[in-house]
């Protein structure tokens, strides 16, 4: 148990800096949609294919390069487009723009997501990123364990009684239990979409998903948005058009079926260069794949509505005051005690 404790609070002092900034960086992107602000942020969405059709003419003449828009959805009433070099833009409904960006950095969304995601240092950062989510399942698994010892001295508090390292201690075990539940499910979540041996051994007892994929009759030209949102819209009535993906191999549609979780959901309408056009969508069957797709939209708040994002920012709140409480204890105090 003393080995425990030793392994709970060196790791703790080292790699919760990192969760302090996912904390801070994570509460910031939840809430996006209420701070971003632009003009027509708020304004009813319009999704018709005629409508959709014109977004993609308009954002493909504003400039060269277009790989994808995300269409205006309740949480954003403006379209997002994306362009090879990293620039990017806003649009509304009537095509004008809103704001543009020439890289990561023009638009603060951007650069918090590139913060929470990749630490700024790409796919190096990701991985930095999936170790210390892992490692904060082990702190929430090692924490509990070590908490049961203490059990009968529980006392809640946010903050410690005072600023001493037991006092510190004893709120941070506190603390760290009641939050348990949540800080488990995020770091689990968040790991899961990073390292796909994490979301393989999730969704493991589940069975396999089944092949949906068909071709169908009709051939388009990728550049018939028209006819594509229209086959998209015949196909899948219910379902909402999400995102459009264009690159040299043809145009992939993501489409949200009602019963998907996953804001741009993960039922895709495809044209080949050839004109091919193929369909590859999950039928809400309970299995691995219908699982994995809900980990994203249960760690960044976008299902559940604002009650679950008031528990995300809580649990973020947490995991910060943890963080920063531990470290502040071991790296000062600790030198203070001595």
């Amino acid at each position: 148990m003393a080995l425990l404790a030793t392994l709970h609070r060196w790791a703790g002092a080292t790699i919760g800096l990192i969760l302090i900034v996912m904390g801070l960086s994570g509460i910031a992107l939840i809430w996006e949609g209420e701070w971003i602000g632009l003009p027509g942020a708020d304004t009813p969405i319009e999704a018709s294919p005629s409508s959709l059709a014109r977004t993609v003419k308009v954002a493909s003449a504003h400039h060269d390069g277009l790989t994808r828009i995300t269409f205006a959805s309740d949480e954003l009433g403006l379209h997002q487009a994306a362009y090879n070099d990293g620039s990017g833009a806003y649009f509304d409904h009537t095509g004008a723009v809103v704001d543009q960006w020439g890289s990561v950095w023009g638009r603060p969304e951007l650069w918090i997501f590139d913060l929470h995601h990749y630490l700024f240092a790409g796919e190096a950062g990701e991985i930095v990123v999936g170790i210390a989510s892992i490692a904060g399942v082990l702190f929430v698994v090692s924490g509990a364990i070590l908490w049961w010892r203490t059990r009968r001295t529980f006392s809640f508090r946010l903050w410690p009684k005072r600023i001493s390292r037991s006092a510190i201690i004893r709120q941070h075990r506190d603390l760290g239990i009641v939050m348990t539940p949540f800080l488990l499910l995020t770091m689990l979540t968040g790991s899961a979409m990073i390292f796909e041996p994490v979301s393989a051994a999730i969704v493991a007892p589940l069975p396999e998903r089944s092949s949906l994929s068909r071709t169908l009759e009709a051939r388009l030209t990728p550049d018939d948005m028209s006819g594509f949102f229209d086959i998209a819209g015949r196909n899948f009535p219910d379902a909402e058009i999400r995102r459009l993906q264009l690159s040299d191999e043809g145009a992939t549609l993501r489409l949200r079926q009602p019963f998907e979780w996953t804001p741009n959901g993960r039922t895709y309408v495809r044209i080949a260069r050839s004109g091919t056009v193929t369909i590859d969508a999950p039928d809400g069957t309970f299995d691995q794949q219908s699982v994995s797709e809900k980990f994203y939209p249960l760690h960044s708040g976008k299902v559940g509505g604002p009650g679950w994002k008031i528990v995300l920012t809580i649990t973020g709140l947490s995991l910060i005051i943890l963080g920063a409480l531990a470290s502040l204890s071991f790296w000062t105090l600790r030198n203070i005690n001595r």
